[in-house]
């Protein structure tokens, strides 16, 4: 999702057309329940140093994360793999765009599996970038990298929040096989939308892959987002979470849109405080065994102790029906 403080240097980056030629939108002042403060901690500037170390891409940096300095500050920081060019232009993402040097950097994984060790992570999120050049779409790299945290920090639990792998022929099987943690991929935003926010995406792709997990082993956790304020319905957000509950997903997160610069698609609207308890009670009626809705919901933002609660809400579910 999108960010709240510019934490990049200014160096131009590259940019798709499609986004280039967007004209320019009015950035909306943001309300008080949405400001944070500027990451100055020394628990910040360890994690930074042990990322900068190992020559690590984090999505808490490329995508100006507002929860940065809360997260890094316990050393939680969420690995960007593939690179940090993206192959979409989604009109949400601060992410640079454009085309990614040919190939992957095969001695990634290794340093991701050594600073998740460092970092004493006993749980790590790994997201990635969109690979559309690549024929498997980065699956293998997710299978390596998975495979080389098990390894470095046995005792980890792993996340993964994954592209979409549209039109990949089944190279997703590998990564659901190597049997992650949580498996996580973000619808984003509803349907009606995705032409002008993920247009390089399928909204019914992405939803049958969360079922495709579920179907191929149930014991994984599923888990998906959606960013509010892009001008969708709060019927069309319940609607997208029957879809997710019919393709089994266990945890929802909802979090308030923030446009990134005025190249990127405007907010419509913030979303309160008390619509995001409303509808974290709906997601529950539901049946989600775990939500998080708040405007500074992140995918990834209090991961680990998330997946603890998640883990004893099965537990507990499994009991109640012995």
């Amino acid at each position: 999702m999108a960010n709240l403080i510019d934490l990049k240097s200014n160096t131009p980056r590259p940019r798709h057309p499609e986004k280039q030629g967007r004209p320019d939108t009015p950035l909306m002042r943001k309300p008080d329940w949405i400001r944070v403060k500027a990451p100055t901690s020394q628990g910040y500037a360890e994690t930074r140093a042990i990322v900068k170390s190992k020559g690590l891409v984090t999505v808490c940096e490329e995508a100006g994360c507002p929860n940065i300095g809360e997260c890094w500050d316990k050393k939680h920081a969420t690995m960007m793999i593939l690179g940090d060019v993206c192959t979409r232009a989604c009109s949400f993402c601060n992410v640079a765009t454009g085309k990614p040097k040919p190939g992957v950097d095969s001695d990634e994984p290794r340093r991701v599996g050594e600073a998740v060790a460092e970092m004493g992570l006993s749980h790590v999120v790994i997201t990635s970038v969109d690979r559309d050049d690549l024929e498997d779409g980065g699956a293998v790299h997710f299978v390596h990298t998975i495979q080389s945290i098990r390894a470095c920090a046995p005792g980890a639990t792993i996340e993964i929040l994954t592209p979409d792998f549209l039109r990949k022929d089944g190279w997703e099987t590998r990564v659901i096989d190597a049997k992650p943690d949580v498996f996580n991929h973000n619808l984003e935003t509803v349907p009606r939308l995705y032409l002008s926010i993920r247009p390089g995406a399928r909204y019914f792709h992405s939803l049958r892959l969360l079922q495709k997990v579920k179907d191929r082993d149930p014991s994984q956790f599923t888990k998906s987002g959606l960013m509010v304020g892009l001008g969708e319905t709060r019927e069309e957000v319940m609607q997208v979470m029957d879809d997710m509950r019919s393709a089994g997903v266990d945890f929802i997160t909802i979090g308030q849109y923030l446009q990134p610069t005025r190249k990127h698609a405007a907010i419509d609207r913030f979303v309160t405080p008390d619509e995001f308890r409303s509808y974290e009670e709906i997601a529950r009626a539901k049946g989600f065994l775990m939500v998080s809705a708040s405007p500074l919901t992140r995918s990834s933002h209090h991961a680990g102790e998330d997946f603890a609660q998640l883990r004893a809400a099965r537990e507990a579910l499994i009991a109640a029906r012995k």
